[in-house]
């Protein structure tokens, strides 16, 4: 009996969960493929310079220039952070320290709902209400901007982050809040500088997780960030996103031509920064896992 139990985790450990990750790798490797044979092709008559750094994305003109669109993208991501990630800190605090197991109890379920709701139902209330209002408040002429979606997307971060930044607070051993308390620092105090930084490689890793979730929505931001391809210098401006800019054009191009390999190289740049924001994420946690003898 002991035999069989013991062959048939061998066969799931290198079986079924190891073709399971080879699978992925190759899906990955296929769409990155697939990507390059329909995106390259662009460079052979646009320079990657001119793409990168011109500032007109005016397809019908034959004008490729990425620089708007990747403003337009940073900006709303950014806005989105200064909002996220100060919530979803406090959120996880709160639930994981302080609240009584009732309130923590809600708040997660309220939380899991939040991460529930579909992007085009947040986009709708862009467009109804928080893009109505900013208009008013700010005395803009339109609401709908880099500031309207960054809150949004704020809000569709905050489950990622809050949720995953609460795992790692409450996987801090302990005996090292405790020695903080008997040492005579307050709770605040300890969760301050003893739990939060215990806890630094895996919030870092829910803050990564949380930008890939900003910059790589789509639906909300192409109802509420204004579509405008133009070069952001406030986030009270119209933007659009290159993300955005893929789901509302693809739809409208000829298979081969020069604006559908363009689309597809937006979809390689979006690769490439989103494996460098992975890769920098993971040199970090690294490091302050060494830091912590972890």
């Amino acid at each position: 009996m002991k035999k069989r139990n013991r062959l048939s985790e061998i066969l799931v450990e290198k079986g079924v969960i190891r073709l399971a990750g080879y699978t992925a790798v190759v899906v990955l490797l296929l769409i990155l493929f697939f990507m390059f044979r329909e995106g390259t092709p662009f460079l052979e008559t646009y320079s990657i310079s001119s793409f990168l750094f011109k500032n007109e994305w005016f397809p019908l003109s034959d004008r490729y220039g990425m620089l708007p669109l990747i403003t337009g993208s940073a900006m709303v991501t950014l806005v989105a952070l200064s909002f996220s990630i100060p919530l979803s800190f406090a959120t996880a605090i709160f639930m994981s320290e302080l609240a009584p197991p009732a309130v923590r109890n809600t708040l997660k379920l309220s939380i899991e709902v939040l991460s529930s709701i579909p992007s085009v139902v947040f986009g709708f209330l862009g467009i109804i209400f928080v893009g109505p209002y900013i208009q008013k408040a700010f005395h803009l002429t339109t609401g709908l901007n880099a500031f309207t979606a960054g809150i949004l997307l704020a809000f569709m971060a905050l489950p990622t982050i809050a949720s995953i930044a609460d795992e790692s607070l409450q996987a801090v051993p302990r005996n090292l809040k405790e020695a903080s308390l008997a040492l005579g620092a307050n709770r605040i105090q300890t969760i301050l500088r003893v739990t939060f930084p215990a806890a630094s490689s895996g919030i870092i890793a829910g803050v990564m997780l949380g930008v890939g979730r900003v910059l790589g929505e789509t639906m909300t931001v192409m109802m509420v960030a204004g579509g405008s391809a133009q070069i952001a210098l406030s986030p009270m401006a119209p933007v659009r996103t290159m993300t955005g800019t893929i789901a509302s054009e693809m739809g409208e191009v000829v298979t081969g031509d020069v604006h559908y390999r363009a689309l597809f190289m937006i979809g390689l740049l979006l690769f490439v920064i989103t494996l460098t924001i992975n890769t920098l994420s993971g040199i970090i946690i690294e490091r302050i896992r060494q830091r912590q003898g972890v």
